[in-house]
């Protein structure tokens, strides 16, 4: 169930945006105009934390990798846990990524 208070007009044009685009390249564009930098890391980071959390690494692991805080991966981690199965649903999604 969708939290109540994400959802309103704005909201749901941002998710029909994202839904609209069709390429890597259109996200990279649509991304680099929407976000800053560090807003766009953060995001990537987010998912990346939740992948390898699901994929059963340690916090240690997951620092050293992505450099996220323990905060971070701890709200990450409760989000899978306990959130609205959103990262659930883009990893059973997304290719398998090889780890370098």
């Amino acid at each position: 169930m969708i939290n109540p208070k994400l959802r309103d007009e704005l909201s749901e044009q941002l998710c029909e945006a994202v839904l609209s685009l069709e390429s890597i390249e259109e996200c990279y564009q649509f991304f680099e105009d929407i976000c800053t930098v560090s807003e766009l890391k953060a995001l990537s980071q987010r998912l990346e934390v939740a992948r390898m959390l699901s994929a059963g690494h340690t916090y240690d692991d997951i620092v050293a990798r992505t450099g996220a805080s323990t905060a971070t991966i701890s709200r990450v981690k409760r989000c899978l846990n306990y959130g609205a199965d959103g990262y659930k649903v883009v990893l059973g999604r997304l290719p398998k990524w090889e780890e370098k």
